[in-house]
């Protein structure tokens, strides 16, 4: 029997039995940049993991549920909303939820972890970048020595904010930073709230200023409770027995997903494919990853 009910099904019939069951550990798989169109396949956003958290919290006796993140971060929209919904759920079913940091968690993806009660990272992980950016490229230059004309007509007098293609205003500048500003707020009122005295006798300033840390400092920082990884934590937690079900394993591509496909098709997946990496590799290797 296969699917995502089998755990389930399973502890149902042998607590039925009254067999003697181990404790289980629901895990989601947070790995990608966050966005609400998910970059690659790997991509985080609420769309593609309302179903997989429906099933982490639905698991019969789940003693916890487990976070395992590996994301650069993305989308603070999004962040905010899967983070919530993971919030809603464990209150409702008053079940504790752990995250485990991999590689990186920053930015949208420290976001993620502190959804959950206790943060639990690798010494050489990379955690925080609590900070909210911007980037893009001025190309009024470029287009002039081409001997370009760009013509925009606009009804609002703003329309045409920040077009790159413009020289820069200070007041659009201003504009953004405003932007900017405003969700950096949201940021720090989420990461106090859910941080809380953890934080105490820290330089706050220099926590949210988008610095980003080793797991082993960001123990010292209180931005993560302990150092060390989800199987040996949860077997310290939970006992020898307990058993970690993953909710949304990682699927690499195989032959099938291919089969059917015209050639066409075939070289548009795999250009796409190939786009999707570049963009993703590129977002990681800000933390030298």
């Amino acid at each position: 029997m296969k699917g995502p009910c089998t755990p389930m099904l399973f502890r149902r019939i042998a607590k039925f039995a009254g067999a003697d069951l181990p404790p289980i550990v629901s895990a989601i798989r947070l790995s990608g940049v966050i966005a609400a169109s998910a970059v690659g396949r790997r991509g985080l956003s609420l769309e593609t993991l309302a179903e997989p958290i429906e099933r982490a919290f639905a698991l019969p006796d789940v003693s916890a549920v487990a976070l395992i993140i590996n994301s650069p971060g993305g989308s603070p929209v999004q962040s905010a909303l899967i983070a919530g919904r993971i919030r809603q759920l464990s209150a409702e079913k008053s079940v504790p939820v752990l995250a485990f940091v991999e590689d990186v968690a920053a930015s949208g993806g420290y976001w993620l972890a502190c959804a959950a009660d206790e943060i639990v990272a690798d010494p050489a992980s990379i955690v925080g970048s609590i900070g909210v950016i911007s980037a893009g490229f001025g190309f009024q230059h470029a287009i002039a020595k081409l001997g370009v004309e760009r013509r925009v007509y606009t009804s609002g007098t703003s329309k045409s904010m920040l077009d790159p293609f413009q020289p820069e205003k200070p007041e659009d500048v201003a504009h953004l930073k405003g932007l900017q500003e405003e969700v950096h707020d949201g940021f720090r009122q989420w990461v106090r709230a859910r941080r809380g005295a953890r934080l105490e006798g820290q330089d706050t300033a220099a926590l949210f200023s988008g610095a980003f840390w080793s797991g082993a400092r960001a123990k010292e920082l209180g931005l993560v409770d302990r150092l060390g990884d989800m199987r040996s934590t949860l077997r310290e937690r939970f006992g020898e027995k307990v058993r970690i079900h993953v909710v949304n394993p990682t699927r690499r591509p195989g032959l099938g997903r291919f089969i059917g496909l015209d050639s066409r098709a075939l070289s548009a997946d795999l250009a796409d494919g190939l786009i999707d990496a570049a963009e993703q590799r590129s977002i990681y290797a800000r933390f030298g990853l």
